[in-house]
């Protein structure tokens, strides 16, 4: 019993729980909430890393490049989360991120032609410069530079992505031919289609079992959406991970929650992981046959930066806007202990290259946690070690169902809403920043591009109204720095 009460009493002394004013059984059940709702990156992102290499014939090996990267989205996430905790000392989580893998996979490896280790090389590049510009304080100078108005936007901004992201999980929001997006057709949850058995709704065709699989998921992600807000109206804890595992229990009888058996064979896996991924970076690789050494060094200079801008741009919008919502900036608007986050953020990119995946960053589905009462490190710590256990316990993540954790998403969207009454309508020069910052992250499915349309619709508005006076003239510098990577630098 005297042991038990000291191990807590160095967390607690470590963490400064007091001062958070949180506890041990608080910040335990936030990391397992974060780690239930970004789980599904361990999955998913080495099926986006290989897809290139399916796509180009070469099964055998997209089969080795999927096992390596299990390894490595697992390993980084660990160790991106534990700095996190130990060195930040925050409750946000990392993972290799999604749009930027996309980006290293469709971008850089099959429209651009470069190798995995060429790509991963590329990567590496990015975080030492994460690190360089993190040491000279830059990133701190660019919070500075992000005008009130926007810094308050990127909060309600990330709510609304967070939302779409879980109404397209959830299956309720489905792609319509006439209208872009639409809600899915619950009339069609009995039709068998036509003879071939497809069904077509909004314009889009599906097989009908897939239409119907759908749909199910839409309600049984309503039923979790519900039993996560009734909970937490009664002020129940652990109303979110309550909610996914009702949705998850929900989803046997629909067909969508189910065992698949421990299929993994984890010593072959590891051993695609040494000779496919482990410091398979290529860096001869990129400078091998060009015929134009210029523009071979203009095009890798501006794919690194491309990668440094927006993983840049993603993590200080989900520190600053999910940090708004927890209530932990300061009174000047900052993040305690900023420099440590994005530092942590920086490494764990360049480790991340090394072990073989794409650019780590830091998770908005943070936000789930957070929203649980995680308000200190050790929110990360469980996350981290939930992490490291999944080169494991895999089968068992892969039970709960994207029906089950899209409604935590769409829950911590409504709560990261409530920021929007505190932005002035009244003056269309932070008004219209504001809007656009809010409305481009969700359409673009992109936290930087919010930020950046924010920043250059203040800079343009203030300038054409006579209000000079309230640019700063770094927010000059960052807008230029947006157009110039619209314009010239490689996007995904």
């Amino acid at each position: 019993m005297v042991e038990k009460n000291t191990n807590t009493g160095f967390l607690e002394r470590f963490f400064q729980l007091k001062e958070y004013n949180t506890d041990v059984k608080t910040e335990v059940l936030a990391g397992f909430t974060t780690f239930v709702a970004m789980a599904y990156i361990i999955i998913v992102n080495p099926q986006m890393l290989a897809d290139p290499f399916y796509i180009m014939g070469q099964n055998d090996y997209a089969a080795q490049v999927a096992n390596g990267v299990f390894f490595a989205t697992c390993l980084i996430a660990f160790f991106g989360t534990f700095l996190m905790s130990v060195y930040a000392k925050i409750p946000f989580a990392q993972a290799p991120g999604m749009g930027l893998n996309a980006f290293f996979a469709y971008t850089v490896v099959l429209t651009m032609g470069y190798t995995y280790g060429e790509a991963l090389a590329i990567v590496f590049f990015s975080g030492l410069l994460f690190i360089f510009i993190t040491l000279i304080g830059f990133r701190e100078a660019v919070v500075r530079a992000i005008p009130s108005c926007v810094k308050t936007a990127i909060s309600a901004g990330i709510g609304l992505f967070l939302a779409l992201i879980g109404l397209k999980n959830a299956s309720l929001v489905v792609a319509n031919g006439s209208t872009f997006v639409g809600l899915i057709d619950f009339s069609l949850w009995n039709s068998k289609g036509d003879a071939a058995g497809m069904i077509t709704a909004g314009g889009v065709q599906y097989a009908a079992d897939a239409y119907h699989s759908m749909i199910a998921s839409a309600i049984v992600a309503l039923i979790g959406l519900v039993v996560i807000g009734a909970l937490h109206a009664r002020k129940v804890k652990g109303s979110i991970i309550i909610g996914i595992l009702v949705a998850t229990i929900v989803g046997i009888p629909f067909g969508l929650t189910s065992f698949h058996g421990f299929s993994m064979n984890i010593g072959a896996q590891f051993q695609d992981f040494l000779d496919v991924s482990l410091f398979k970076m290529d860096f001869p690789g990129l400078f091998k046959n060009s015929t134009n050494i210029f523009q071979m060094i203009f095009t890798i200079i501006m794919i690194i930066v491309s990668f440094s801008i927006v993983d840049m741009f993603d993590t200080i919008g989900t520190l600053l806007g999910t940090a708004k919502q927890a209530k932990m900036l300061d009174a000047k608007g900052d993040m305690p202990r900023m420099r440590q986050a994005m530092m942590s953020d920086a490494i764990a990119t360049s480790v991340g290259a090394c072990l073989g995946t794409s650019t780590a960053t830091t998770f908005v589905e943070s936000s789930a946690g957070i929203a649980e009462g995680g308000r200190s490190g050790l929110t990360s710590l469980v996350t981290s070690l939930l992490f490291l256990c999944s080169l494991v316990i895999a089968p068992f993540i892969g039970i709960i169902p994207s029906a089950a954790t899209a409604p935590a998403l769409i829950f911590v969207g409504v709560l990261m809403m409530s920021s929007m009454k505190e932005l002035d309508f009244s003056d269309m020069s932070e008004a219209i920043p504001s809007f656009v910052t809010v409305a481009f992250m969700p359409f673009t499915y992109s936290i930087a591009n919010g930020i950046a349309a924010g920043l250059i619709t203040y800079v343009l508005i203030k300038l054409l109204s006579g209000k000079t006076k309230e640019i700063k003239l770094f927010t000059v510098v960052l807008c230029l720095l947006f157009a110039l990577r619209f314009a010239f630098m490689v996007t995904g």
